[in-house]
């Protein structure tokens, strides 16, 4: 009889026993219906572009090869091509899935570069303080101080727009919220009793930063990232609609669409899907964002 009593109070206690913020936050992540319809659209329209050289060999189209036959914008589930073709006769749903890998690369490697950044200055000004608190906090004012347009113009303008010329562009400039942010995370934890019991004992501030910090600035990080990687889509198609983005015959969603807009009259679809992939995409990272944010945030109770 005790024994049994014993059990049912470790099953108790089990049930109980906390739940650490990452389990916790999963939890509510998984119960989140939009934030999982948004990460399976996510991951539909990323395995889609990955897998396009297979797509385009199955349905047998180029992205690139014109075709003088259908040069008069095929429409719509036309005999051999899908999505039409446009002004050149190239298939149109092969340059999508083909435009799809270089926007989404520009967009994820752009924003996980300029997080990388972002976090590891954040940490080290908002732990450290002193010159280099000063010296970071000098830059980001400097950069903030331009307004962003014309610095990329300007910066375009110098560099031949490559898909990876745009991403060291994008990173120069979206590294500096992140930096702001995690540095105000930073210099409130900084002086929380475990981080002065953790220095009482003899850490170093290397591990301090790895083993404390940064796990309590990962949630904050994490939400960041998805949202970036929405606004590195839409800067990259607007620059690519300015004529400063990746140049064609490289496609992507953005130069796609700023090429189709004097043809938007004669062939609508070469201007919708383009448009439409933008804003899923990026609608679909904001919710993400959202969703994470609820997800991490303790004050929730479940």
């Amino acid at each position: 009889m005790t024994t049994g009593k014993a059990k049912s109070a470790l099953g108790e206690a089990e049930k109980l026993k906390s739940k650490s913020l990452t389990d916790l936050a999963f939890a509510r992540l998984l119960r989140d219906r939009l934030s999982l319809v948004a990460i399976g659209i996510l991951l539909f329209l990323t395995a889609s572009s990955i897998a396009a050289p297979l797509i385009t060999g199955l349905l047998n189209v180029d992205p690139n090869t014109t075709d003088a036959s259908a040069s008069k914008y095929l429409p719509l589930f036309s005999e051999g091509h899908l999505f039409g073709t446009d002004n050149l006769g190239r298939d149109h749903l092969a340059r999508l899935l083909y435009a799809g890998q270089v926007s989404l690369f520009i967009g994820f490697m752009s924003a996980f570069l300029a997080l990388v950044i972002g976090v590891t200055l954040g940490i080290l000004t908002g732990y450290f303080g002193g010159l280099i608190d000063d010296l970071v906090n000098w830059i980001i004012t400097t950069l903030n101080s331009i307004p962003v347009l014309v610095l990329l113009i300007v910066i375009s303008a110098v560099f031949k727009p490559t898909a990876e010329a745009l991403i060291l562009i994008i990173v120069l400039i979206t590294w500096t919220p992140t930096t702001r942010l995690v540095r105000g995370e930073t210099l409130s934890i900084r002086s929380r009793e475990y981080i002065v019991s953790a220095r009482a004992i003899g850490a170093s501030s290397f591990r301090i930063m790895r083993q404390h910090i940064l796990p309590n600035v990962f949630s904050l990080t994490i939400v960041t990232l998805a949202r970036n990687i929405g606004i590195v889509i839409l800067i990259e198609s607007a620059l690519s609609f300015l004529g400063l983005g990746v140049q064609p015959p490289t496609a992507t969603w953005g130069n796609m669409l700023s090429k189709s807009r004097e043809f938007y009259k004669v062939a609508p679809h070469l201007v919708f899907f383009p448009g439409l992939l933008i804003t899923v995409v990026v609608l679909c990272l904001y919710v993400l964002g959202d969703g994470l944010r609820d997800a991490f945030d303790p004050t929730i109770k479940d």
